[in-house]
């Protein structure tokens, strides 16, 4: 890696941290029940040593994010940040390879970097950075699974496949949408074995495929060994293994396949039209997508469809590049279309921003190369620039031609006005919204602060209005004073003498004089 490669890389690194982690206390506001539920569990695991490979209660999860929610609240605390950090990390860690599977796949850094930093700065990626929910993760383990997937294609290198099996292995840990992703490397590794055929003689094909399989049964082999834990488990509970999945499938309803129309035009739509309405996941109705990003990506999808139908046709197979890129977004986009339940949902369909991320640069990318020739043919005039105060330099000046360098420069600078305004729509037109503020349940932080400056002896009664679904027969909504208390479990309520009830519960006692009795509402 060259110098300016590697000063622009860490430059997108930093973007990213900081899109990720200022502010990261405060925005979102409050904290949601299921982010709290999170952490109860991990504080219960902490406790008991039991990490557990899948925590059933709020319509089950998968435990590996909870798992390393528990390592952040042992040394923040049971905090927000403690919970959301982990989420911000995995973030940047996506960030970077986007930008390293980019930079493999089409062998150019500024394409790379250009959709390392659309994702590092963009509102959909950024807002799932800063929540603590699982699914965030389930994009980090598909981007590195690829990135060692292709680079496995490309060397044949054993820990390349090796690599690319964990990483896979892991997604299933992450978020039930992750279970499709198997399709997609199915069909991307079909590219590249119809690829062989064409690009060697007889000999050498035969070479290749036999390096092929034994790379795709040695990362099937240690893919099942990461996933085995997790088999057990739905083995022992075939419950958790669908969840509410089916009560909230297009095959549920009266007219499945109207409903399936239905919910694959707002999944496509949802990123150049109208997208999820859900405050907690974007600015309610607008596409997730910055609109010159939504263009960008416009442009480089229908050229990445383009080159896939083109390659076929000429060379008489698909382009592994390209097949990659349009497997994992329209099969990633598989549980969201069949899921009708809050469609468009931005969360269901995270999965598939590393892929989205890196056609929007290619659509940038091409565009800039377009407008470079265009340029380069009516005007061949060129800026020389002062060289002598730069070390390891030969001469004096370095010169370039003015269409190179005006383009280069307008480039950096329509980065620079797309990340201050997703940055605007992130932290002031969405952080700061009051209809933000409510879906995380931010007046619910007084009152956990309340009780826990209350006396431990003081009897404490915290009563629980919200209606929905129950965990230990009290509503999900106490979950984030529970959390901000820690008094999830029983032995930690009696030593701290905080009760949780429903209203009903506390209409039929009588309780002390003096009692502090909080109410939690909706």
């Amino acid at each position: 890696m060259k110098r300016t490669e590697a000063i622009v890389l860490l430059l997108i690194l930093a973007t990213a941290i900081g899109f990720r982690f200022v502010h990261l206390g405060s925005v979102p506001p409050g904290l949601y029940p299921d982010e709290a539920m999170n952490g109860n569990n991990a504080l219960a695991a902490l406790r008991s040593g039991d990490f557990k490979i899948f925590y059933p209660e709020n319509n089950g999860r998968e435990g590996l994010f909870i798992n390393l929610q528990a390592i952040a609240i042992h040394f923040l605390g049971n905090t927000p940040v403690a919970l959301r950090s982990v989420s911000a990390l995995i973030g940047v860690l996506t960030v970077l390879g986007v930008y390293l599977l980019a930079r493999r796949m089409f062998d150019d850094w500024r394409l790379a970097a250009m959709a390392a930093f659309l994702m590092a700065t963009g509102f959909w990626h950024v807002n799932f950075s800063r929540i603590g929910f699982r699914a965030i993760l389930s994009a980090c383990t598909a981007v590195w699974g690829f990135y060692y997937l292709y680079k496995g294609i490309e060397t044949h290198r054993v820990w390349h496949w090796a690599l690319a099996g964990l990483w896979f292995g892991l997604g299933f840990h992450t978020y039930i949408a992750f279970r499709v992703m198997p399709l997609a490397v199915i069909l991307t590794l079909g590219a590249y074995w119809l690829s062989l055929r064409a690009a060697f003689s007889h000999d050498k094909y035969l070479h290749a495929r036999h390096q092929m399989l034994g790379g795709v049964a040695l990362a099937v082999g240690i893919m099942i060994i990461a996933l085995l834990p997790m088999a057990a488990h739905f083995y022992a509970n075939p419950g958790d293994l669908v969840g509410r999945t089916a009560k909230v499938s297009v095959w549920a309803g009266d007219n499945p396949w109207q409903t399936l129309a239905i919910t694959t035009g707002k999944t496509l739509g949802m990123f150049f039209f109208a997208g999820d309405t859900n405050w907690r996941h974007n600015l309610a109705g607008q596409p997730i997508l910055f609109w010159p990003v939504a263009a960008l990506f416009a442009v480089g999808l229908l050229r990445t469809i383009w080159r896939f139908v083109h390659s076929w046709r000429t060379r008489g197979h698909p382009g592994v590049v390209h097949t990659l890129l349009l497997s994992w977004f329209f099969v990633g986009l598989l549980p969201a279309i069949l899921s009708p339940e809050g469609a468009p949902h931005a969360l269901r369909t995270i999965l598939v921003a590393p892929a989205v991320y890196i056609v929007a640069g290619a659509g940038l990318h091409w565009l800039i190369i377009a407008l470079e020739r265009w340029y380069g043919a009516n005007d061949h005039r060129q800026i020389c620039l002062p060289m002598r105060h730069l070390p390891g330099t030969s001469g004096h000046r370095m010169c370039v031609d003015r269409s190179t360098f005006v383009v280069a420069v307008a480039t950096v600078a329509f980065l620079i006005a797309v990340a201050i305004a997703d940055g605007h729509r992130y932290f002031v037109e969405w952080g700061t919204n009051p209809a933000v503020a409510s879906e995380f349940t931010a007046h619910y932080l007084p009152i956990a602060q309340r009780l826990n400056a209350a006396p431990p002896a003081a009897l404490k009664y915290v009563v629980v209005t919200r209606g929905d679904v129950l965990v230990n027969g009290i509503p999900m909504s106490a979950q984030t004073v529970m959390y901000l208390t820690d008094t999830w479990q029983p032995a930690q309520q009696r030593e701290r003498n905080i009760y949780y009830l429903t209203r009903e519960q506390f209409a039929r006692h009588a309780y002390p004089r003096g009692a502090l009795v909080v109410q939690l509402d909706p």
